[in-house]
Formats: C-alpha cells, sequence, structure tokens
C-alpha cells in the first residue's frame, strides 16, 4: 500500500527536555489512522509538527510526490484540539472564508462550500451564526473547513473528547463517511473511538511508538481470550482447581464469577469444560470475549 507522509527520526525538544523521542512510522493511503496515547504522550506535539505549525528538533515528514524539504503545508488540513471561530459569521461564510484562504477561487469556494455544508450534515444550520451552533455543530464545521482544499491528509487533534455522547456520535460518524474522501489521523486517548472507526493504530507512550499495525493484526499479535464462568453460588473455591489445570493463565475470583485470561483459548476452553463435567459444577455462564483495544494498549506500554 502506498503511504501518503514517511516520519523519520522525528524528534522534538523543549529547553533540553525531550517530549517527542525519535518517530518513524507511516501512514496508510486512504485509511484513516488513530494516534493513541495517555494525556501528555506527546500527541499534539506530533500534530503540530506534521501540520507544520511547529519544527521539529531533528528528523523528516516526507510526503509522497513531493520533494525532500518542500512545503507540504497545502497537502494537508488539520482541526487543533480546540478550534476558533469568527462566531459572528454565518457557516457558510466561514467555509467561504476558509477557501478562499486555501488558495481556493471565489466560485469554487462557493462551490465546495456547499458540498461541505451538506457532507457534514449542517446545511439546514448554513445561514445561523455560529456562535448559536452546538458543540458538535462546530467540530463538524471544523472539519469542513480542515478538508474544504481536498488535502491527501487531514488531521484532528482529539475531535471527540470534549462533546457530550450526542456531539461525539455525530463527529464518528462522519469520520467513517471521511474514509472514502481521504487520509485520516487522529489523536485520541479515548480508546473506544478509535476502536469504532480507525483502520490502523500508533500507540504513543512518553515520546515513543511502542507498536504499530492494522486493529486486526494486532489483536492477534498481542490476543488473549478473557473467559468468564459464572456459577450457582461461591465461586472462589473452585479458582486452585481451575489455575491449576490452565498454568500460565491469569485466574480471578470475585463472588460466583470466575474470569480466565488465557493465549490458547482453544486449549484453555477444552480443559475447563472438562473439570466442569468431571467435577460436576452447577455452571449458569459460560463466555468468552475477544481482546479489547484497551487490552492491547495495556499491554504494550506495561512491555
Amino acid at each position: 500500500m502506498t503511504a501518503v507522509v514517511t516520519v523519520t527520526g522525528l524528534k522534538k525538544s523543549f529547553k533540553h527536555h525531550e517530549v517527542i523521542k525519535g518517530l518513524d512510522f507511516s501512514l496508510t493511503k486512504g485509511k484513516c489512522i488513530a494516534l493513541l496515547g495517555a494525556n501528555g504522550a506527546g500527541k499534539t506535539t506530533s500534530l503540530q509538527m506534521l501540520s507544520g505549525l511547529m519544527r521539529p528538533s531533528s528528523g523528516s515528514i516526507q510526503f509522497d510526490g513531493l520533494e525532500k524539504g518542500a512545503d507540504f503545508r497545502k497537502w494537508i488540513g488539520f482541526l487543533p484540539q480546540h478550534p476558533v471561530f469568527h462566531e459572528w459569521m454565518t457557516g457558510r461564510e466561514f467555509l467561504e472564508y476558509a477557501g478562499k484562504l486555501a488558495g481556493l477561487e471565489k466560485n469554487e469556494a462557493k462551490k465546495r462550500t456547499e458540498e461541505l455544508l451538506e457532507m457534514v450534515g449542517i446545511a439546514d444550520a448554513k445561514n445561523r451564526r455560529i456562535g448559536k451552533y452546538s458543540g458538535g455543530m462546530k467540530q463538524r464545521l471544523g472539519i469542513a473547513q480542515a478538508i474544504i482544499h481536498r488535502p491527501k491528509l487531514v488531521m484532528l487533534d482529539e475531535p471527540v473528547s470534549a462533546l457530550d455522547p450526542f456531539g461525539r456520535r455525530e463527529v464518528l460518524e462522519l469520520l467513517e463517511r471521511l474514509k472514502k474522501e481521504t487520509t485520516i489521523l487522529f489523536s485520541t486517548h479515548i480508546l473506544n473511538d478509535a476502536e469504532e472507526v480507525c483502520d490502523e493504530i500508533l500507540f504513543l507512550h512518553n515520546g515513543q511508538i511502542v507498536e504499530s499495525g492494522a486493529m486486526e493484526e494486532l489483536r492477534e499479535k498481542h490476543g488473549q481470550a478473557k473467559i468468564e464462568l459464572e456459577f450457582k453460588g461461591n465461586a472462589e473455591e473452585f479458582t486452585e482447581n481451575f489455575s491449576a489445570i490452565v498454568k500460565n493463565s491469569d485466574v480471578t475470583a470475585e463472588g460466583n464469577t470466575i474470569r480466565i485470561v488465557a493465549d490458547n483459548v482453544e486449549g484453555v476452553k477444552n480443559l475447563i469444560l472438562k473439570e466442569i463435567v468431571d467435577k460436576n459444577l452447577s455452571l449458569l455462564k459460560f463466555e468468552i470475549s475477544r481482546t479489547s483495544l484497551e487490552d492491547v494498549f495495556m499491554k504494550v506500554v506495561q512491555k
């Protein structure tokens, strides 16, 4: 797959304190990629360097089709974590203004504005002043301005973290649609959001990429099955039995429930079922769940 941008050895220091410690990654064209990390991991600093708003201390950012060192800002769209709007403007006025700033001719800016107002779902409010918009509407307007010049890469810094559940849902659904238009890189510390819309993940921890790849590849690489057993009565007395038969697995008990985390789910499952049948245990529920993004994240950052 073609990479829209390749990052090599990217570093950033502030007053001799190295915040970004040498990032190496590429962003696949036409994909939605999540830059995932806890608060303070360096997500915003990384995006600001990628957007040209901050100069790296060292390293390179190379866009496909551009010569080394060329100005790549026209190829990108960017929405900061806390966007600022001229709230006295209407949504339509603001987008036309953003289009002209991005180099579009007047007629093209008007046409593109109408397209995007429909795409992001705020066409009915295009003549309303932005100061009257909800948080979700403002974020959708912000995304529209970020893609008005048809960038090859659009970057969104924590696009849903400050929104209520309704606004969050609106923006996540919009990202799903945008994947057909351009490559998306968005930063977040909310793992469920990344799991819902992204194709690939970059795990950022203490200024370093500690793991990356497609969602399913990461699940397979770091995957562990979680098995939950619910019994009639107190299950804690069975804990030692299951710990003995499923060696190298994490077995915990709470009330009438036993939880087992294991690598080899098929082998462990058969041993557990055999133990239940042999001991005639009163099983009420047997459930196997797949590895979540949170499980993968916790595993890679604790290495």
